[in-house]
């Protein structure tokens, strides 16, 4: 049986953000239950030199939107990164499924094959579809996703490696 892009891009982002989500959700709450001003979290990190968790959100939201784009050869969408609290957060991760459930299945035909080029700040670096999708975007979407866990978890929220995966 044969699986298509469309297959591993949609449902797998679908779920990460999701995933995301109620991450940023139950600091929120946690957040209102201690009386912990939000905006602890929000510029909270791990080490002086990463970036706080809005950024860390920012980022995967932009890597699933830009792949998922790139893939199909659309336009991507720009955001502006101005959130500062978890509802702008979570209209942001919103924003970007919407986003990529608004592309069909049919887009991604060939995608796997397709010549993919990012413009980095200094230079440029070219994959082929499924190299990039599998070695490139899925590994920093997972990355900026545990750096947002590991955040919260480290200031006292209390989630666990199954919030991290989601529900089946």
């Amino acid at each position: 049986m044969a699986i298509s892009m469309y297959q591993i891009v949609i449902p797998v982002f679908t779920r990460a953000l999701g995933n995301l989500s109620a991450i940023l959700g139950k600091a929120s709450a946690h957040a209102d239950a201690k009386k912990i001003d939000p905006s602890i979290f929000i510029n909270a990190r791990l080490a002086p030199d990463m970036f706080p968790l809005a950024r860390q959100v920012q980022i995967a939201t932009d890597g699933v939107k830009g792949c998922a784009a790139r893939l199909v050869g659309i336009e991507i969408p720009s955001y502006a990164d101005t959130e500062t609290t978890f509802p702008e957060l979570q209209a942001r991760i919103a924003k970007t499924l919407a986003f990529i459930k608004s592309i069909s299945p049919e887009q991604f035909d060939g995608s796997e094959d397709r010549t993919v080029t990012l413009k980095l700040r200094e230079s440029e670096m070219q994959f082929l579809g499924l190299p990039y999708l599998l070695d490139f975007v899925l590994p920093n979407l997972y990355f900026h996703m545990t750096a947002t866990y590991a955040i919260l978890r480290h200031n006292g929220v209390e989630i666990g490696k199954t919030d991290y995966l989601g529900a089946p």
